[in-house]
């Protein structure tokens, strides 16, 4: 099997509603990236990156141009075991870990359906039939966060994520801690994330403020550093995310007492190839892990449910259903959340028969 084309279509993703984060990062309409491979047997794979606007050091624009730069690489090469591929690319073109991640999804795609299986039988073996899910609030009024939180709840929802720091002032984030805790009440996970846009102090306000409330923060500030002081002032577990990207980030993150919980998105790691060792990594060290993505529609969601499927259940703290915050879906077959869980695709590869009317035209052929 050869790889003959590449396709690239840049789609707007709107959110149902507009989350507001920290230092004035939004994300309401948000550009993704979809990626399809075809091969000379007629296999097509499917990829996709969504990167935030002002989040992390990536942007959708820049996947065509990566792929461009990737194409002798890339073209007439054989897909089968994304890992061989994915080690040229990376020797041939240094980092752009986002792009490679749309790259590398298509790859595990097509090595799925050309094995006839689905993906979590080739990542590990599927450990759960479904997976626990977080409903994530954007960060407003804070009655407004708590009715959220609610509504969320009577969907069977039992883990949450209040974004933090949109106010510019630590009292409010107390105050929307507090309603989101009252109103769900005990027992629920719930976590306040800054997107590492506080500083150490207001956090560390914000924390002891909350510590009888069973809170865990989640990447308050900037620097390893700073969270870990917060940590250390607090006492409050912690969640990593934007800061831990790669086996020295983990490493580190470990060593400095902060892998309560990591993230494990698969754009900040380059794709399924790399997060798979980051999560067996993980593993080792003993974390738990939110396996997930930055942003994105029904392709994200599948590669991550896949990943987290093939995890050890008692380290999956959570996935997201990115595909669910947003509109338009990208495959009508693809999996949706019942009771605050969500289950992975069985057909082969991804699992899910992307829709190519909903893409219009492609901006980029390679060929």
């Amino acid at each position: 099997m050869k790889i003959k084309r590449l396709s690239l279509w840049h789609v707007p993703l709107t959110s149902h509603t507009a989350y507001y984060m920290a230092e004035g990062k939004t994300c309401d309409t948000v550009e993704t990236a979809v990626l399809c491979i075809e091969t000379d047997t007629g296999l097509t794979g499917w990829g996709e990156v969504c990167p935030i606007p002002h989040y992390l050091p990536a942007y959708a624009r820049g996947v065509g141009p990566a792929l461009s730069e990737l194409a002798p690489v890339i073209l007439s090469a054989d897909p089968i075991g994304p890992e061989a591929l994915m080690a040229k690319a990376d020797a041939y073109l240094p980092d752009h870990r986002y792009a490679k991640s749309a790259l590398d999804i298509a790859l595990w795609d097509l090595t799925g359906q050309a094995a006839g299986l689905p993906l979590h039988a080739l990542l590990g073996g599927q450990r759960q039939a479904d997976l626990p899910l977080y409903h994530s609030i954007t960060c407003i009024e804070p009655d407004e966060m708590a009715r959220i939180a609610i509504e969320a709840q009577a969907q069977g929802m039992t883990q949450f994520q209040a974004k933090l720091g949109a106010s510019g002032d630590w009292q409010t984030d107390v105050e929307r801690l507090i309603k989101v805790r009252e109103a769900v009440g005990s027992g629920p996970i719930l976590y306040g994330d800054w997107n590492c846009g506080s500083t150490s102090l207001d956090a560390t306000r914000t924390g002891r403020a909350v510590a009888h409330l069973d809170i865990m923060l989640e990447q308050p500030c900037a620097t390893i550093e700073d969270c870990a002081r917060v940590h250390s002032a607090t006492g409050l577990p912690m969640k990593l995310d934007e800061l831990v990207h790669d086996t020295a980030s983990l490493l580190k993150a470990h060593q400095l007492g902060l892998m309560d919980v990591a993230a494990l998105k698969l754009s900040k790691f380059g794709g399924l190839s790399a997060t798979r060792r980051a999560r067996d990594l993980c593993l080792h060290l003993g974390a738990k892990m939110c396996v997930e993505d930055t942003w994105g529609s029904d392709i994200t969601t599948a590669a991550v449910l896949h990943l987290g499927a093939a995890t050890d259940p008692a380290r999956v703290l959570n996935v997201c259903d990115l595909s669910g915050y947003v509109s338009p879906r990208l495959a009508q077959d693809a999996p949706t959340r019942a009771q605050g869980r969500i289950a992975p695709p069985q057909a082969a590869g991804l699992g899910i028969a992307v829709d190519k009317t909903a893409l219009g035209q492609p901006e980029l052929i390679l060929d």
